[in-house]
């Protein structure tokens, strides 16, 4: 018997409660809490009579230690699930810190004001030393390692599908199917179509910051880095079709080169569609992707928050996306001294979540896995006190959870190379 405080009531936060639902055993009681509790009442009030698990809800701006603090010695959580934005990260995992609780999350920290001069302090050293530059990374949270492990508690980071599941991918590649790993190529394909002329399946903010930041991979024992969108590659997906994909920054390539250090290179790629493409550079063009505040008649607004309000929802896709999805890894190596290449991914029907979890399969892919993950540290599969990503678990479990609960994994031993 477990109750979980889970943080977040949007897109991602939605599949995560109606799975850990199904798993009602194990998760006897939610608090579902959000800065708008009335979305919290909406979503528990539409599951009641529908699940075993006991679900209760508050409202908390996560923004404010103090504030979650006070819930969780109210609630008395054995894990909570931060699914808000990753804004909120390092704020939630200080409350887990005060309050003697086990943390997990769905995305790494990302500050939410870059304008901060002591934030671009730290930013500029990041940069010179690491040698990438996108807002988002692994460094703020891996901060935190020593003061989880002296307090015995452990904090999952990243535990969607990318970050998530695809570090899972890689640890179960080098747990069975090779002795040594070459490459990791790890692919993630839209395939959905949503009728809009452009609309991003999560947060606007998040999506475009990542997208429009510069490209870096892990090559040689250094990060490369290359202008956003600079390196193309056409990839045919299974049961997707033949689409073309971008190099990206993405953090769980610096786990992963820390956690399978024999690998000569990590990339990341991404599909997008030309529509997304053009109004993205337009809009970057004209500095509506911009997280500096402008004045306008008399008063601050940051440009990018402005756009996020005029863009659709994208908990509002569900209805009208159709199409699947396709991510998962492509591995060169070596087993019993011969070279192998080997691929591992999961498909997803945008139609048959939204019949299941009213949502479409991107936060599908996300809200299933953080729920599989919740349910390795409650069922004491995953047990390691620090900071931790999802390839430093044993992998076996995890996937067995993903194939159960909505996420299958199929694998093909001779894939066609991301280069040809």
């Amino acid at each position: 018997m477990s109750k979980v405080l889970v943080i977040g009531c949007g897109g991602v936060a939605n599949v995560a409660i109606r799975k850990c639902c199904q798993v009602s055993g194990v998760f006897t009681e939610l608090c579902i809490a959000s800065r708008t509790k009335a979305k919290c009442d909406v979503l528990a009030a539409e599951l009641a009579g529908q699940t075993a698990t006991k679900i209760t809800t508050a409202r908390v701006d996560a923004d404010k230690v103090e504030e979650l603090i006070a819930l969780i010695q109210s609630y008395q959580p054995d894990l909570v699930m931060n699914i808000a934005l990753p804004y909120q990260d390092l704020t939630i995992m200080e409350a887990c810190l005060a309050c003697g609780v086990n943390y997990m999350d769905t995305a790494n920290y990302e500050p939410e004001d870059t304008t901060d001069p002591a934030w671009r302090a730290v930013y500029e050293k990041r940069c010179k030393e690491q040698g990438f530059s996108a807002y988002f990374d692994y460094s703020w949270q891996w901060a935190y390692r020593k003061r989880f492990e002296d307090a015995g508690l452990t904090a999952l980071l990243g535990c969607g599908f990318d970050p998530g599941v695809t570090q899972a991918y890689c640890a179960w590649a080098k747990k069975h199917e090779f002795d040594t790993i070459d490459t990791i190529d790890i692919l993630d394909c839209n395939g959905g179509d949503h009728g809009y002329a452009f609309a991003t399946n999560f947060n606007p903010e998040v999506n475009l910051r990542e997208v429009s930041a510069p490209g870096s991979y892990w090559e040689d024992g250094r990060w490369v880095e290359v202008p956003a969108m600079s390196i193309k590659r056409e990839y045919d997906f299974d049961q997707v079709g033949r689409k073309e994909m971008y190099l990206l920054h993405h953090e769980e390539i610096e786990s992963l080169a820390k956690n399978i250090p024999e690998a000569r290179r990590i990339r990341f790629f991404m599909t997008f569609g030309q529509s997304y493409l053009d109004h993205m550079r337009c809009l970057e063009d004209v500095g509506m992707l911009s997280t500096v505040p402008v004045e306008f008649e008399g008063r601050q607004i940051v440009p990018i928050q402005f756009l996020k309000a005029l863009l659709p929802d994208p908990a509002s896709l569900g209805p009208r996306t159709h199409g699947k999805t396709n991510i998962g890894c492509i591995f060169t190596g070596k087993k019993d001294g011969k070279n192998k290449t080997w691929s591992i991914y999961n498909v997803c029907d945008h139609q048959e979540c939204y019949r299941e979890v009213k949502s479409q399969a991107i936060s599908y892919t996300t809200g299933v896995p953080a729920m599989c993950g919740a349910l390795m540290l409650l069922t004491g599969q995953w047990a390691a006190p620090g900071v931790r990503t999802v390839e430093e678990f044993d992998p076996d479990p995890f996937l067995e959870a993903l194939d159960r609960y909505g996420l299958p994994r199929r694998v093909n031993r001779a894939p066609a190379l991301v280069d040809g």
